[in-house]
C-alpha cells in the first residue's frame, strides 16, 4: 500500500485533472427566448445579458435603447430606457452589472455611465466624451468588486478606469497597442472573488487578466478557429469552480477556460437554430453555476444552456482539508 503522504499526492492530481476535463458534453440546451422587434421580450440587436441575485435575467437591448428583464425561463417582467440624452435614457446600452440593490449600464453612444433601481429608477450617472480621467469613448463593458468599486471598459479609449460606487475616479491602466497590458479595443470584464480582473482585448484576440490595480498577471490567445483561438472575444464570465466562459463573437461560439487560460471546451456554431449562435455577445452565469446565459446578438435572442458536470473545481486548500 503507498504511504499515506503518497496516496495525498495520487488523490491530488485526480482531482485536478477531472476538474480540468471539462467535456461540451456537459454544456446542454435548456432554452431560450426573444425575436425581432421592439415589443416587450423583443430584441434589436441585443448586447449584455447578468443574472441578478434574485436571479432575473437582465438584458441591454441596444438598438431598442432599453434594459428589458425577465425571469429565469425568459417570461417578461419589465424594463425601461428610450433613445436620447436625459436622465434614463440611452444611447446603445451595452453592458449591466450589479451592486446591492443598484443596476449600473454602460450607456455606450452618450459616453457615460448610468446607474438605477432594480426596476430603473434613476439614481445617477458620470462620464461625457473624452480621453481625461473619468472621461470615455464608448464605454462598453463593466464590472464591479463586492466593495463596490466600479471597472470599465473605456474600448476606443484602449484602457480600464475604475471608480467608487458613485463615479469618483480611482485609476486607469492601459494605451493603444499589442503588449502586454496594452489594449486594442477592451471591451468584457469579469473580476473573481480573489481580486483578478479578467479583460477581452477584442481586436487583439486575447484575454488578458490583471490585479485589480492594473500589474499585468498574465494572457492567452491569438487570431484563428482553433481551440484557445479567437475572433473578437467580445465578453467573459466567470462561474464556480473556476471556470472561465469567452464568447466568440465572430467563431460564433463560447469557449471556456481555466484562471490561466487552459483550453477546456467550447459549444455552437453559425446559425440560426437551437444552440447555434450568429455573433454571441454577452454572457452571465447564475450564482450555483449551473445556466449559462448568452445574448446571440444577430439572432435577436437569448439563450441559455445547463452545465451538468458532476467534477467541480477544488482550490488547492479545499484538496488539502480531505486529508487532514
Amino acid at each position: 500500500m503507498l504511504p499515506r503522504k503518497s496516496l495525498w499526492f495520487v488523490a491530488v492530481a485526480a482531482l485536478i485533472t477531472a476538474a480540468a476535463g471539462v467535456r461540451a458534453s456537459e454544456i446542454s440546451y435548456a432554452g431560450g427566448w426573444g425575436s425581432y422587434g421592439g415589443g416587450q421580450g423583443q430584441f434589436n440587436y441585443p448586447r449584455g445579458v447578468t443574472v441578478a441575485p434574485d436571479s432575473k435575467v437582465y438584458v441591454a437591448d441596444a438598438a431598442n435603447h432599453r434594459i428589458q428583464y425577465f425571469t429565469p425561463e425568459g417570461s417578461y417582467l419589465g424594463g425601461w430606457g428610450s433613445y436620447g440624452t436625459g436622465n434614463g435614457n440611452f444611447d446603445y446600452p451595452r453592458a449591466i452589472a450589479f451592486s446591492g440593490a443598484r443596476v449600473y449600464v454602460t450607456d455606450t453612444y452618450n459616453h457615460r455611465i448610468q446607474y438605477f433601481t432594480l426596476t430603473g429608477g434613476y439614481l445617477g450617472k458620470w462620464g461625457s466624451l473624452g480621453e481625461g480621467d473619468g472621461q470615455f469613448n464608448d464605454p462598453r463593458g463593466i464590472a464591479i468588486t463586492s466593495t463596490g468599486t466600479v471597472y470599465v471598459a473605456d474600448s476606443l479609449n484602449h484602457r480600464i478606469q475604475y471608480f467608487t460606487a458613485d463615479g469618483s475616479f480611482l485609476g486607469k491602466w492601459g494605451s493603444y497597442g499589442t503588449a502586454p497590458g496594452q489594449f486594442y479595443m477592451p471591451t468584457g470584464l469579469c473580476i473573481t472573488p480573489g481580486g483578478v480582473i479578467y479583460v477581452c482585448d477584442m481586436t487583439n484576440d486575447r484575454v488578458q487578466y490583471f490585479t485589480l490595480t492594473g500589474s499585468f498577471l498574465g494572457t492567452w490567445g491569438s487570431f484563428g478557429t482553433g481551440n484557445g483561438q479567437f475572433q473578437g472575444p467580445i465578453c467573459c464570465a466567470l462561474a464556480p469552480y473556476d471556470i472561465i466562459y469567452v464568447s466568440d463573437m465572430h467563431n460564433d461560439c463560447v469557449q471556456y477556460f481555466t484562471p490561466t487560460g487552459s483550453f477546456l471546451g467550447k459549444w455552437g456554431s453559425y446559425g440560426s437554430g437551437i444552440g447555434e449562435f450568429y455573433r454571441p455577445w454577452g454572457l452571465s452565469i447564475n450564482a450555483n453555476g449551473t445556466l449559462i446565459y448568452v445574448v446571440d446578438s444577430f439572432n435577436h435572442r437569448v439563450q441559455y444552456f445547463a452545465y451538468s458536470s458532476s467534477v467541480k473545481g477544488y482550490t488547492f486548500g479545499r484538496i488539502k482539508a480531505l486529508f487532514k
